[in-house]
């Protein structure tokens, strides 16, 4: 009868790789592969913070990024160039408006940019136009204009009518007839996080556009009916060169 012989645990296992090492072995082995994990994943983030623009965390643990990364793992380039935008820019609208005796008033300001967040929170689809339409539509506009708002060319003059065409879309469902508009942009800068010890100053400023006269074109019924009436204008001047080309082959017989 076969007599029970018991195992020496620190004895080599069979198989491969790790499994094949003692269990001993494999204890050491697994604190080793901890140690390393752990040494890369700080030196990852410590890498990091160093690139990475200014922020809560490098202003708080600057020192310390600092003499980790000096001077074996020094860094000679930035990430994130430039900075991330710190502001939050909102695009608002008054309307001057006539009424049925002749008279005029001003609309208080209407935060366009409100509405359209309004209308993306809690959207999971929301349009690309409440996304992108006014914030590209005011980037269009400042970067084809001077600081005085006088237009550069033919792209500053489109970009005007591209604003007034859009702030009356806005406002088509408002009483009132708009003879003129108005628009402004407010810059605000995004507070700093309640745990942070950073200043910020979250005082909004202004740049007002000048005030526009809207024409017919301008309105969103009247756009379309200016295209109509340019078509036409093309079609009856089509005609006349017709008849002025008739008239001319009768005269060469």
């Amino acid at each position: 009868m076969d007599a029970h012989v018991e195992k020496d645990p620190a004895a080599p296992r069979e198989g491969g790789g790790i499994m094949a090492l003692s269990m001993p072995y494999q204890v050491v082995l697994a604190v080793a592969l901890a140690v390393v994990g752990v040494f890369a994943a700080v030196h990852l983030a410590m890498v990091f913070l160093h690139v990475a623009p200014s922020n809560t965390l490098t202003k708080r643990h600057g020192q310390a990024v600092d003499d980790w990364i000096y001077p074996e793992f020094e860094q000679n380039w930035k990430l994130f160039a430039p900075n991330p935008l710190q502001q939050n820019v909102s695009v608002e609208v008054r309307a001057e408006l006539a009424d049925a005796a002749g008279g005029r008033r001003t609309t208080g300001w209407i935060d366009l940019t409100a509405e359209d967040t309004a209308a993306i929170r809690h959207n999971p689809l929301p349009s690309h136009a409440q996304q992108n339409e006014l914030r590209r539509a005011v980037d269009f506009y400042l970067n084809s204009h001077t600081e005085d708002h006088a237009p550069h060319g033919m792209r500053g003059r489109l970009s005007e009518e591209y604003m007034r065409r859009i702030a009356m879309l806005r406002l088509a469902d408002r009483p009132g007839d708009v003879r003129r508009i108005q628009l402004r942009t407010v810059t605000r800068a995004v507070p700093a996080p309640r745990w942070s010890t950073e200043k910020t100053d979250t005082a909004p400023s202004y740049r007002d556009f000048p005030w526009w006269r809207v024409t017919d074109a301008d309105r969103p019924t009247g756009a379309d009916r200016s295209h109509a009436a340019a078509g036409g204008s093309r079609t009856e001047a089509g005609g006349s060169r017709t008849e002025a080309g008739g008239s001319r082959t009768e005269a060469g017989r």
